[in-house]
């Protein structure tokens, strides 16, 4: 994939793994639609740079998403590369959580059905522009899940297997990433689990490996994970189950 001149839409720009990604690729001199709900946020990063620009969107609404690609397409019909990364995590119980309905369907709305309509809008848009990619953020919890958080892991195994079946159907006419990170130091993650990286230390490994065209993209401690799954399934899923 060729890193610079291009015209990116990244969702949850604002924060984490969204505004690292923002940020190097505008250093790589490229252009970035930068999505996200909290208006405030979004023209902070446009006050930034004169390369990002804002769109306000809930993510969750098809209303909004459809809003999202309209302006696409009258606007920025040289839109050749997505980022779906905007995501949510709530950790609860399901014999305990009394707002267990609204929980599931929020997560799976931003998590999974959110990525895959925007998608389905947006390739009319991708499909007639050169360096064409789609980027799916998923998790290591998409490999082995973890106990607290049953819709996330689920979703994320969604976004997995659907990555890698989406990416049979377009073949060489638009190139179809994963990133697969280990625990990242957000504010979702805040206060929970041991070890996280960075956000820009997921980036710079993204980054390496995007250049290079390697779809599945596992990083920091998904690489062991993997692994370790590969030989004993079994060790893979104690050492997930109780993580926070």
């Amino acid at each position: 994939m060729k890193t610079i001149k291009n015209k990116i839409l990244i969702t949850g720009a604002t924060a984490g793994i969204g505004k690292a990604l923002t940020q190097t690729f505008l250093n790589l001199d490229n252009q970035i639609i930068a999505v996200g709900r909290n208006i405030e946020k979004l023209n902070e990063l446009e006050r930034l740079d004169k390369r990002i620009i804002p769109f306000q969107c809930d993510i969750s609404k098809q209303s909004e998403l459809d809003k999202l690609a309209l302006f696409i397409e009258q606007e920025h019909q040289d839109l050749n590369i997505l980022i779906n990364n905007a995501g949510i995590q709530y950790n609860y119980n399901f014999l305990k959580e009394p707002q267990l309905l609204h929980k599931i369907d929020y997560e799976v709305n931003v998590n999974l059905l959110s990525p895959l309509k925007l998608i389905a809008l947006l390739l009319p848009t991708l499909k007639n522009n050169k360096n064409a990619a789609i980027i799916n953020v998923s998790s290591g919890l998409a490999i082995v899940p973890k106990m607290d958080a049953p819709i996330y892991c689920g979703t994320k195994a969604g976004i997995h297997i659907f990555t890698k079946s989406l990416r049979y159907q377009l073949e060489d006419k638009i190139k179809v990433f994963e990133i697969i990170p280990a625990l990242v130091d957000t504010a979702m993650t805040e206060g929970r689990g041991k070890g996280k990286i960075p956000p820009q230390q997921l980036v710079d490994e993204f980054i390496k490996a995007f250049e290079k065209d390697k779809y599945e993209v596992n990083i920091g401690k998904v690489k062991f994970l993997k692994i370790i799954n590969r030989i004993r399934p079994s060790l893979a899923d104690r050492l997930m189950k109780g993580g926070r």
